[in-house]
């Protein structure tokens, strides 16, 4: 059941056109002209830049279905809206300049407070988008058209107790599963690093005929950041590494639709490692797109905290079955 949000008069949200500047990656191995890794197989990449302070801090991206426009948001508070382009190879080659806006809260104010707009995930589905928080653990739904411009309509309840979501380590993944797969189009969240009484990441199923609560086994030492449903059910899920030790790491692994289901501990096949010798950063977000012609691309990309340390990475790779 769905928890209908108070109305109000929303203020105007702050929108900025924010310009970018990009650099072809065509090697995703430092020093290396190796395309397949896994079972991904690299396309290209781009680093991207701008004059603009606000870019940085994207969480999750999500593609529309002419696998050119996306929605990603930020874990400031913000919508980003833009295209990508390509080169005449059809490898990523830069962005469109962005259209940032200020998310709206349930009191129709722009809001600017990270404790309550700290958003990680997001994700499409029919007339609606889905926005994921930590924080303030919850997920709201706003109209799609309209999101940028609106207050959320309702929430989403998250089934997991929010005194057992760890601040800053909550519902980092959102996503939607296709109609035609086992979990019939249901909403499934999985938690950055909190863990059941069985050690296991917090995870749940939101609605559909598999409603309810899972595990997800923890791959020590990576912390799941995103994740997407490939088009027979199965989910990819991104996960991020980082010590001071051992630097920055990235993996993808996949789950078995099949296996998610109220109860169970999940577990998967990892298509993808790399380290700090690879074109890799704070990666954060992911989305699975599907070509005209059937073929499988994966779209990552990263989170630079605002740093001038870090990067905002968009990198594609091709799933080889």
């Amino acid at each position: 059941m769905l928890a209908v949000m108070p109305s109000a008069a929303a203020t105007l949200p702050v929108s900025e056109t924010v310009p970018v500047k990009s650099r072809q990656i065509e090697n995703f191995k430092i020093g290396s002209d190796q395309k397949r890794f896994g079972k991904l197989e690299f396309i290209g990449g781009i680093e991207m830049s701008s004059s603009s302070a606000l870019l940085g801090a994207i969480s999750s991206i999500r593609f529309r279905p002419d696998r050119k426009s996306f929605l990603a948001i930020m874990d400031t508070g913000h919508w980003v809206e833009g295209e990508i382009e390509r080169d005449e190879k059809g490898r990523l080659a830069g962005t469109s300049d962005l259209t940032v806006t200020s998310m709206i809260d349930t009191n129709g104010l722009s809001e600017q407070v990270k404790e309550r707009m700290d958003c990680e995930g997001v994700a499409l589905r029919d007339g609606e988008v889905l926005a994921s928080y930590e924080g303030l653990h919850r997920v709201d739904i706003y109209p799609d058209p309209g999101f940028a411009q609106s207050p959320p309509l309702a929430t989403l309840p998250i089934l997991i107790r929010p005194k057992s979501l760890r601040p800053n380590r909550g519902l980092e993944t959102i996503a939607v599963s296709p109609k035609e797969s086992p979990l019939a189009g249901g909403v499934v969240v999985v938690s950055e690093l909190s863990f059941d009484k069985t050690d296991h990441l917090y995870a749940a199923v939101l609605d559909g005929p598999r409603k309810g609560i899972f595990g997800v086994v923890q791959k020590d030492p990576f912390a799941i950041t995103d994740g997407a449903f490939l088009p027979n059910g199965d989910l990819l899920l991104l996960e991020r590494r980082f010590s001071f030790a051992e630097g920055i790491g990235m993996q993808i692994r996949r789950i078995k639709g099949a296996d998610i289901k109220p109860g169970a501990a999940v577990d998967g096949e990892i298509l993808l490692n790399a380290d700090m010798g690879y074109q890799i950063d704070n990666m954060e977000g992911l989305d699975v797109v599907v070509q005209p012609d059937g073929e499988i691309r994966v779209i990552v990309v990263s989170d630079d905290n605002h740093s001038i340390l870090e990067r905002n990475l968009m990198l594609e790779f091709r799933l080889v079955e």
